[in-house]
């Protein structure tokens, strides 16, 4: 697999941490914070160790944590892959 597409992450983050807790919106879900998505702290870490294994790249912890929606985490991933290659 080459470059993360907001769909996978989606399943990445549900296969995780499950379905979350989100509220009715008429935003898509990748601009909503994950927090809103209802994914804490403790999903969001397994989901930076099955991106890492995954997608075989070692993500900055910051970068990680400052990426606080889908579309900001899907870009940071595809950022370091392109760096990669």
């Amino acid at each position: 697999m080459d470059r993360l597409t907001t769909d996978r992450l989606m399943e990445i983050l549900r296969e995780c941490a499950g379905d979350g807790d989100a509220t009715e919106t008429d935003r898509s879900p990748e601009d909503i914070e994950f927090a809103s998505l209802g994914y804490d702290s403790l999903a969001m870490l397994e989901t930076l160790s099955r991106l890492e294994r995954e997608f075989g790249v070692a993500l900055d912890e910051q970068e990680f944590a400052a990426a606080g929606t889908p579309a900001e985490l899907t870009t940071l991933v595809n950022r370091v892959l392109a760096e990669a290659a």
